[in-house]
C-alpha cells in the first residue's frame, strides 16, 4: 500500500458505507475506496448485482466486503443498515442512491412515488449521517459524501420531487460541513451534472434517444462514473460543495447570477437537454 493510500485508510477507514453501490457512480466509488484499503459495505436493492460488485472488489483488491440488499425507500431501511453494520467502524459514508428513473411530470404518477423519493433521498441519509456522524466526531476523523445534482440548483419540468430532494441533500451537506469540519469530519456535497450510468442509458432507450443500453456510443457532455468517483475522492477534503465538471461549474455560476424567476425560464427553455438528443 502506498503512503497516500495508507494515510487515506487511516483517516477514513477502516470501513466505507456506500449507498447505491450496485452500478454507476456508487459502484465506481466502492471500487476506488477499496483500492485505497478500505473495507466496503455495499447497499442497494438488488442482491445479485451487489454480489457481483462485491466479488469484483474482492478479486481486485482483496479487501473485505458486505453486500446488503435493502430498499432505501422502505420504512425499515435504516434499521436494516444499522443491523448490517453493527460492530463495524464506518469511517466514510457515501450516499449515492436516489436517481429518478422516470423523468416525467409530477402529476403523471401517484404522489406515493414522490414521497418514496423524499424518504430515500432526504430522510434516510439524514438518519445515517446522524448515526455515523456521532462516532466520527468522537474519533475526530471521518468523511461523508452526499451526492446531489445540478437539478438542485433551480426548479424545472419533469423533476419536481427529484430536484427538491437533491436541493435538500446539497444544503444538508453544506450545513453538516459547517458543524463538523472543525471536529475532523470532512463533509462534501458532490453535485453531479450529466453522468453516463446504466440508469441514464436505460432511460434514453425508453425515450428512443439511444438504440440500446449496451450501445457504446458516448453520451455527449457526460462524465463517466469513474471520473465522478475520482473527483469525489480528490475533493473530499474540499467541502462543503464540489461541482463535477467545468460545464456544470459554469452553468451553476450563470444560473446563480440570475434572478431565480429568470433561471427557471432558462431551464424551461433548455432543461430537456440530453432528452432531446438522438444518439442513434
Amino acid at each position: 500500500m502506498s503512503t497516500a493510500d495508507a494515510a487515506f485508510a487511516e483517516r477514513y477507514g477502516p470501513w466505507a458505507l456506500v449507498a447505491g453501490a450496485s452500478e454507476g457512480v456508487g459502484a465506481a466509488f466502492a471500487h476506488a475506496v477499496a483500492a485505497r484499503g478500505l473495507g466496503v459495505v455495499l447497499l442497494s436493492r438488488r442482491q445479485a448485482a451487489l454480489d457481483d460488485v462485491a466479488a469484483g472488489i474482492r478479486a481486485d483488491t482483496g479487501v473485505d466486503t458486505r453486500a446488503v440488499a435493502v430498499d432505501l425507500a422502505g420504512p425499515d431501511a435504516v434499521a436494516k443498515v444499522l443491523e448490517a453494520t453493527a460492530g463495524l467502524e464506518i469511517g466514510l459514508l457515501m450516499y449515492c442512491a436516489g436517481a429518478d428513473p422516470n423523468y416525467e411530470p409530477f402529476l403523471a404518477s401517484s404522489v406515493d412515488v414522490a414521497l418514496a423519493m423524499v424518504h430515500r433521498n432526504c430522510i434516510v441519509p439524514m438518519e445515517l449521517c446522524h448515526h455515523f456522524g456521532g462516532s466520527m466526531v468522537a474519533r475526530g476523523r471521518g468523511g461523508m459524501i452526499l451526492v446531489s445534482s445540478g437539478a438542485a440548483l433551480v426548479g424545472a419540468r419533469n423533476m419536481v420531487a427529484y430536484a427538491a430532494t437533491k436541493a435538500f441533500d446539497m444544503v444538508m451537506a453544506e450545513a453538516l460541513w459547517a458543524e463538523l469540519h472543525d471536529d475532523g469530519v470532512d463533509v462534501l456535497g458532490l453535485v453531479l451534472g450529466l453522468t453516463d450510468t446504466p440508469a441514464l442509458r436505460q432511460l434514453l432507450v425508453r425515450r428512443g434517444n439511444l438504440a440500446s443500453a449496451d450501445d457504446a456510443t458516448p453520451i455527449p457532455g457526460a462524465a463517466t462514473a469513474a471520473q465522478v468517483a475520482a473527483d469525489a475522492l480528490e475533493h473530499l477534503a474540499d467541502g462543503p460543495t464540489w461541482f463535477v465538471g467545468d460545464e456544470l461549474r459554469a452553468g451553476a455560476q450563470a444560473l446563480g447570477s440570475m434572478a431565480r424567476s429568470d433561471a427557471v425560464k432558462v431551464m424551461i427553455e433548455h432543461g430537456a437537454g440530453i432528452m432531446d438528443t438522438d444518439l442513434r
